[in-house]
């Protein structure tokens, strides 16, 4: 076999590997956000405010996270990181399952708690993986095609979730083998479920590959060391950490609350919002990471240590404009097409972010930190968007159908100060990723 063909060869794999952990981050999102199609009949069935719905899409998953996400993060460092993701996906699918169990709210907030393994598990093992299998200048196009799993998840848990939905709803009740008599909304937890036994035997497939660009001075450090590393860096880290968790607040609130405005505002079936909005995340979202992704080695190739900062900041002005008109569209059709770049920015943003957290620190380490940076992302992120929305519908507004208000004033100042705390980041950042591997 000549050098060339065994380069092809080693390219595939590559590429073939970033496949099979972009569908597992798919199957992640899957399992997380088709709650957002049902929080009509949950709330019914179990008698719930859109406060404690928030909090099930939210706050159950940011727990999880607070005792488990760091220690994740220095198995990611320090063992195989393929069988740690074997042992999440398997984990979160069965959690997943127990959802279709749930007959009470603290019932289906324990499992949802189990379901945020999914995230704490993937992320931390994947991107440091990718990152090994993938030169710095190559390594854009790689994770951004990860992130899109983001995207796709949530894309395939509206249009297929709302088919789902539609078909199950025809009845009120269902028997299953073992389990008995379920809820239509807990048939569907069941459902979706599967797809986790597939992504577990794709997983057995891939090799461990050997760790690159170590830095003596992140060499054998414990946790406490790592913190002091970052804390050295803390220009960095803390406006980086801030700036994109904060702006995860607008993918957070719109993916978990979009599909119920456009119920109670334009009178949509889940059926009808969640193919029309589905198939817009489908588009826009795979379009947006692979848009940063093509930015950032482009402006990498061209000197500029901070392009994953100066593509935020573009998300960002993307974003802004779909979500502004939102409340004030007469139709669904047309607060339908300000989704279109309303979908596009975030997912730019969740590209740019990893890739940031991933390019500006050592590989020992990478595990470890990207763990500190969802431990922040669920803290501020998936605990604050769904629940901020909430809040103002029940408190402020005092009016379920003052939803789309609530969505558009939670993004917009969410926006607003990512974008201040990631200007204020730009010249530490490009000075901390020239000496990242030094």
């Amino acid at each position: 076999m000549t050098s060339q063909s065994q380069k092809q060869k080693g390219d595939l794999y590559r590429w073939y590997v970033v496949g099979v952990l972009t569908f597992a981050y798919l199957v992640s999102f899957l399992d997380r956000q088709i709650l957002a199609l049902m929080v009509g009949p949950i709330q019914e069935d179990l008698m719930l405010s859109d406060t404690q719905m928030s909090l099930l899409m939210g706050l159950a998953f940011s727990i999880f996270y607070i005792f488990m996400a760091v220690p994740l993060g220095r198995l990611a460092d320090n063992s195989v990181r393929r069988n740690i993701i074997v042992g999440g996906v398997t984990l979160w699918s069965l959690m997943t399952a127990a959802c279709g169990l749930a007959g009470s709210y603290w019932h289906l907030f324990l499992a949802r708690m189990g379901v945020g393994v999914g995230e704490a598990t993937l992320t931390p093992s994947a991107t440091s993986m990718i990152a090994d299998y993938f030169p710095s200048g190559a390594r854009g196009k790689a994770l951004a095609t990860y992130n899109a799993g983001v995207s796709l998840g949530t894309g395939f848990a509206m249009v297929f979730g709302g088919l789902i939905i539609t078909y199950v709803s025809t009845s009120e009740r269902h028997v299953l083998p073992i389990v008995g008599s379920v809820a239509a909304w807990q048939y569907v937890f069941f459902l979706v479920a599967l797809p986790g036994l597939l992504v577990v035997l794709l997983m057995l497939t891939v090799r461990e590959p050997a760790r690159q660009e170590t830095s003596a001075a992140a060499q054998n450090l414990s946790f406490r060391d790592v913190l002091t590393y970052l804390y050295g860096r803390r220009k960095i880290y803390i406006p980086l950490f801030l700036g994109m968790s904060v702006n995860t607040i607008v993918g957070y609130a719109l993916f978990s609350w979009i599909p119920t405005s456009f119920a109670r505002v334009h009178g949509w079936t889940m059926g009808d919002i969640g193919l029309g909005y589905g198939l817009i995340i489908l588009a826009t979202g795979p379009l947006g990471v692979f848009i940063a992704g093509s930015l950032i080695d482009k402006l990498h190739r061209a000197g500029q240590h901070n392009a994953e900062l100066k593509v935020a900041l573009l998300s960002i002005a993307i974003c802004l404009p779909g979500v502004v008109y939102l409340p004030l569209a007469a139709t669904g059709q047309a607060a339908l097409i300000a989704m279109i770049p309303a979908s596009i920015g975030p997912a730019m943003t969740t590209a740019s972010g990893s890739i940031a957290v991933i390019n500006v620190t050592p590989n020992q380490i990478r595990g470890q930190t990207m763990a500190l940076y969802l431990l922040t992302i669920s803290l501020l992120g998936l605990s604050l968007g769904p629940t901020a929305v909430a809040l103002l519908t029940d408190y402020v507004f005092v009016d379920p159908a003052m939803i789309d208000w609530s969505i558009s004033c939670v993004v917009i100042a969410s926006s607003l100060f990512s974008a201040i705390m990631l200007w204020r980041c730009l010249d530490p950042f490009a000075e901390g990723v020239r000496n990242a591997v030094d």
